[in-house]
């Protein structure tokens, strides 16, 4: 790859993507607001010029299916790289998809060239981001993927550079304006490779079938983490489940309820199969039976919302909120039907899922 300034290469005002900071939006100064619309206009003509070349099914679409093929064949990891503006970028796209499923790590390639091409290995592909294609810094670890035979997938503008001629899949970016009103500073140009870089990973989500769940294991922590985790993860379980049986007094009944504190029970057989549950308002409406003959199985709700275990608990709070008179307590069944848990609103509150 023959050598270019940086900032030229990088900003795409190299022979591909030259643009005329005259008669650029922003060029007249006519204040931050006016300013600001002007890059939101020009950046979103970039992207949806990139969705134009998408569906393009020879051009970027065909280049782009095979990329996705590519990367869902790998047995290794998708080595992500680039310079400057790109190499921000690189690292962005890399933390998606390590996140989304598609093992990722991003090798700078200046380090690359100081013994870090040693992280490269069989079973790899290289994803290189240079919108002009020729930052020279790039040179030793798209040669170590020509040596080694590993993919190399190439972000770029230019479809002549020596990034792109090297590549086995090119995935070329429209060449349009820089959102900068000299038309230098990588900003449009950007905003492209990071949208392609989220469509990559979310096809490999959709190819892989990666789950909410799934999500959730490389989430494990704040907000988001606690939204993905499961009612397994959150329901009360074993002497903290409010249980008797159809046979067992209301007198009985109330005991129970009133120990365990949730405000309702769960009715079962000997087994521990679910056949309905008792609420405190349901004992309200009896209270003037005998509660001494007066058995659950003859008051309880025989048909009561309930919830498996591997159901995210925001599922879980939608489904309590989700009714013309709220809920606070769901019983877990297994797929037997057998009570292994409950879950109460203040648990789902307390772990931040609402």
């Amino acid at each position: 790859m023959r050598r270019t300034g940086r900032d030229t290469a990088e900003n795409g005002t190299a022979e591909c993507g030259t643009t005329d900071p005259s008669r650029h939006p922003a060029a007249s100064g006519s204040g931050p607001v006016v300013a600001a619309r002007a890059v939101l206009t020009t950046e979103i003509a970039g992207l949806a010029a990139l969705d134009a070349a998408m569906a393009d099914t020879e051009g970027l679409g065909a280049a782009f299916t095979r990329a996705v093929d590519c990367i869902a064949r790998l047995d290794g990891r998708v080595v992500v790289t680039g310079i400057g503006k790109s190499g921000h970028i690189g690292r962005k796209i890399q933390a998606t998809l390590s996140s989304t499923g598609t093992p990722a790590i991003f090798v700078h390639p200046v380090e690359a060239s100081h013994g870090d091409l040693g992280m490269l290995a069989a079973g790899d592909a290289v994803l290189a981001l240079s919108n002009s294609g020729e930052s020279s810094e790039l040179a030793d670890i798209v040669a170590h993927s020509r040596r080694y035979g590993l993919p190399l997938l190439a972000v770029t503008a230019c479809a002549t550079s020596a990034l792109a001629k090297a590549a086995d899949i090119v995935l070329l970016t429209p060449a349009m304006p820089e959102a900068c009103p000299m038309g230098l500073a990588p900003t449009t140009s950007s905003l492209m490779q990071l949208a392609l870089g989220d469509a990559l990973a979310v096809s490999l989500m959709e190819r892989r079938g990666f789950t909410a769940g799934d999500f959730g294991v490389f989430h494990p922590g704040g907000r988001l983490g606690a939204k993905l985790r499961t009612v397994r993860d959150l329901m009360r379980t074993g002497e903290a489940v409010p249980t008797v049986l159809p046979v067992t007094v209301l007198r009985d009944v109330i005991v129970e309820m009133t120990h365990k504190a949730l405000g309702c029970v769960a009715v079962t057989d000997a087994d521990g199969a679910l056949t309905g549950i008792i609420t405190d308002g349901d004992l309200r409406g009896v209270l003037d039976r005998d509660l001494t003959r007066t058995c659950a199985g003859e008051v309880m709700n025989r048909r009561p919302l309930t919830v498996g275990p591997n159901v995210l608990g925001a599922e879980a709070l939608r489904l309590m909120n989700d009714r013309p008179k709220p809920i606070t307590s769901l019983f877990v069944l297994d797929s037997g039907r057998r009570v292994t848990g409950v879950i109460h609103v203040h648990d789902l509150l307390r772990a931040g899922v609402a």
